[in-house]
């Protein structure tokens, strides 16, 4: 056991007590001795030490330079919690990703389908900041279509990392190196979020660990906007520490911290920057949360500090701000492109059933193959199999009944799991969605935008992983209660030994098992022409799924394309697709220079009649391609 001092002013009974006793520096000084006029020693005090293996504190010398000042303030900040936990989570993303960070140049994660496209995108974001930033709404891919950059989430919060790009090979490296931090970014900031909460360390580690590494995740290995959820667990434990309140202690004035709310605004207005998919939604949260604020507040009248408030308004302002900013980009291609609109039947074909968050996509090592079965009665398993992880589920549904959070507070989390369950249906609720999805399709302004409900499945595991966090933490609790009771010296307070809070861990295994992925990592292609050499606009045949290559080859030179992927089809390049389809005839030809088009670059497989020779065209034949100059 582990013998600590009793404290009669900590009031954070969620904090991990420290080991050990409290330094005689600390404790209140006795009265002084009339033999020799120095402090008393006590003999409380000499059992404390005894009982410790404490040393004496040695005489107090000099002040120390502010060289060695610096290096223990070093040393202190190397040993925190939070190093720890950054380092922790960064080593595990490593871990967990393996191989993909020693072949960041050459692969990527599950396919070469949506994660070329983001490569892509993020290289068009450092074009653009370096040459033309008033320019970055029309990329050169969908040419002549203007706003194309909105065609799909933007990924604007990586902006700074796209600076790095300069090529193919770079764009490659920096999606990759974003790809493992946005496993370590979800663990570390589902971890401030449960400590924050009150949940105890070996809880919030295992319940950060299923946020980070839940099975449907393996799912969703091409969309980096989806896996950038971190900024979303972040944000809300930025601003809950800066509000002085956690969910196990309630709200303490003295502890407002108004530096932390307004870090919180803007790291949620972040998280909306990378992709209204998970940025709208997450505005719906912070606007709930805010009224449900306003209304206690109305009804309790906490102490706030004025600072507070002003953090609240500055930070509010700012947030609110650049999201109107985005969604009114995201507005003029509404409207600009009514296709961009999708219906009730598309949406009902990617939402889940009531069995979804039980099947494992096929990349879960563990669960892909088990679950074969149960995937082929979906419509569209990628977006469907939403398996939260089975270790999670056991924890939480052990939390309602078991947990260091109140009655209350868990019928309050699994009301909102209900209904973040019920929204994330989408029209496969009960009654096609309308008293939960449709509602929020019909009145929501952005709502209609989100083509994949069963994305919300990010809200549910956060629930249960809070859930999960306070299972453990009632066990950890009621272990130092155990050994506290059966202590010796009932003048002391005594915790369980470390080994035992040490066990603690162990689910953790069972998480990061279940979140195990079986797909691979793809080769990427290398262009087949020298693109920067190109003169646009160009066009490649055959168009369609394989356009995302196209564009990522782009990056060499960003010459103009009029190939394109995006979350829909612009009419005008269909028709642009239609003009191609007899290409190289005569009447294909004409079409396509009357449209603009100089380069048309045909591949092999098109299925296309690539030995005819059109009148007025310079034809050059490659082993990996076949180049048409139009306009010679």
């Amino acid at each position: 056991m582990v013998i600590t001092e009793p404290d009669s002013t900590d009031s954070d009974p969620g904090r991990e007590p420290d080991d050990g006793v409290q330094a005689a520096a600390e404790a209140k000084p006795e009265p002084e001795d009339a033999e020799s006029g120095g402090p008393a020693t006590g003999e409380h005090e000499r059992w404390q030490r005894f009982a410790s293996g404490e040393t004496p504190a040695a005489a107090p010398g000099p002040p120390p330079g502010r060289l060695r000042a610096a290096g223990r303030l070093a040393a202190r900040a190397a040993r925190s919690e939070w190093t720890l936990a950054a380092l922790f989570s960064a080593l595990l993303a490593v871990a967990m990703t393996w191989p993909l960070a020693k072949d960041l140049d050459d692969v990527v994660p599950h396919d070469t389908g949506d994660p070329l496209l983001l490569t892509y995108i993020l290289g068009w974001v450092g074009h653009a900041l370096r040459d033309n930033p008033a320019g970055i709404w029309d990329t050169n891919s969908f040419w002549p279509l203007t706003d194309a950059y909105l065609f799909t989430d933007t990924l604007l919060g990586y902006a700074p990392f796209a600076l790095f790009i300069t090529g193919p090979t770079s764009a490659l490296v920096v999606y990759n190196v974003l790809y493992i931090a946005t496993f370590a970014l979800a663990f570390l900031g589902a971890y401030a979020l449960l400590r924050q909460l009150g949940a105890r360390v070996a809880g919030s580690a295992v319940a950060a660990a299923a946020f980070a590494y839940a099975p449907w995740k393996l799912g969703q290995a091409g969309h980096l906007q989806v896996l950038s959820c971190g900024g979303i667990a972040l944000a809300l434990a930025m601003l809950a520490r800066g509000h002085g309140w956690s969910l196990r202690h309630g709200f303490k004035a003295e502890k407002q911290r108004p530096g932390w709310i307004v870090a919180g605004w803007l790291t949620a207005l972040w998280q909306f920057s990378i992709g209204a998919g998970l940025g709208i939604p997450f505005v719906y949260l912070l606007l709930g949360v805010g009224v449900i604020v306003g209304l206690n507040w109305l009804i309790m009248r906490p102490r706030l500090k004025w600072q507070t408030l002003a953090a609240d308004g500055v930070g509010g302002v700012v947030f609110s701000l650049g999201v109107l900013w985005i969604a009114d980009k995201h507005a003029v291609v509404a409207r600009a492109y009514p296709e961009s609109i999708r219906d009730v039947d598309y949406i009902s074909w990617f939402s889940p059933t009531w069995q979804s968050f039980i099947i494992s996509p096929e990349e879960s090592r563990l669960w892909g193959a088990a679950h074969e079965a149960a995937r082929a009665d979906l419509t569209w398993a990628p977006e469907q199999a939403l398996l939260v992880g089975f270790t999670l589920a056991a924890l939480a549904v052990a939390g309602l009944v078991w947990s260091c959070w109140t009655g209350w507070q868990r019928f309050w989390l699994a009301l909102g799991g209900f209904a973040v369950f019920a929204i994330a249906m989408g029209p496969n609720f009960l009654d096609h969605g309308s008293w939960a999805w449709a509602l929020l399709y019909e009145y929501a302004p952005g709502w209609e935008a989100i083509r994949t409900p069963g994305r919300l499945v990010i809200y549910l595991t956060l629930i249960l992983a809070v859930l999960a966090a306070g299972t453990i933490t009632r066990i950890a609790d009621e272990a130092d209660d155990v050994a506290h009771r059966s202590r010796v010296d009932k003048r002391l307070n005594v915790k369980a030994p470390r080994r035992v809070h040490a066990l603690l861990f162990l689910p953790i295994v069972l998480v990061l098992w279940e979140g195990l992925t079986a797909a691979p990592y793809v080769e990427v292609p290398d262009a087949p022409v020298d693109m920067s050499s190109l003169d646009g606009p160009v066009l490649f045949l055959p168009m369609g799924g394989g356009d995302t290559r196209v564009q990522y080859w782009s990056t060499d030179g960003f010459v103009e394309t009029a190939n394109g992927v995006a979350a829909f089809t612009p009419d005008e390049q269909a028709g642009i697709k239609s003009m191609a389809e007899a290409f190289p005839s005569d009447d294909s030809v004409a079409a396509l220079r009357d449209a603009g088009i100089e380069t048309v670059v045909v591949l092999p497989g098109s299925g296309l009649d690539t030995e005819a020779e059109p009148f007025g065209v310079d034809v050059e034949r490659t082993d990996t391609a076949v180049i048409y100059d139009l306009n010679p």
